[in-house]
C-alpha cells in the first residue's frame, strides 16, 4: 500500500478506488472511523458467512456501532460497542449468539485490536412471519 500526502490529509488507491483520509471529514474520511468500520465490517462479514453455511433464514442485518474514546489518551479508541439487529425467521437467539461468538474469534480485525481496544457484542432477534 503506498499513501500520499494531500494539503488537508492523506490519499491511497486500491482496486475498489480511491481513499481520502483526513482529520477534517471535509477532506476524507477520518482515521477512527475507518478503524470502527474494519472492526464492524470483518465482524459483520464473519458473521454472515457463518449464519449462510448454516442455513440460517434472515432477511437483513444492521450493526449499530457506539465508540468510547479518552481525551485525556490521544482521544486513543477505548471501546467499541457492535449492536447486531438481525430480522428474520424462525431465529433462536441463543444460537446466534454462539455463532456470533464463533464469528469474533475468527474475525481478524476484533483479535487484532483485542489486547488495545475493547469490543463488545450484542445481539438483538427481530421475528418476521410469512
Amino acid at each position: 500500500m503506498d499513501f500520499y500526502l494531500k494539503d488537508n490529509g492523506v490519499r491511497t488507491s486500491f482496486e475498489y478506488g480511491q481513499l481520502n483520509i483526513s482529520g477534517d471529514e471535509t477532506y476524507g474520511f477520518r482515521p477512527y472511523q475507518l478503524m470502527v468500520a474494519s472492526i464492524a465490517g470483518c465482524s459483520i462479514g464473519v458473521f454472515r458467512k457463518i449464519l449462510d453455511k448454516q442455513r440460517v433464514d434472515y432477511e437483513d442485518i444492521k450493526i449499530s456501532a457506539d465508540v468510547k474514546r479518552n481525551a485525556d489518551e490521544a482521544n486513543r479508541i477505548e471501546k467499541v460497542h457492535l449492536h447486531y439487529v438481525i430480522k428474520g425467521y424462525h431465529l433462536n437467539q441463543d444460537k446466534l449468539l454462539k455463532n456470533l461468538d464463533v464469528s469474533r474469534n475468527n474475525c481478524s480485525m476484533v483479535q487484532s485490536v483485542q489486547n488495545s481496544i475493547e469490543v463488545e457484542e450484542t445481539l438483538e432477534c427481530i421475528e418476521l412471519s410469512k
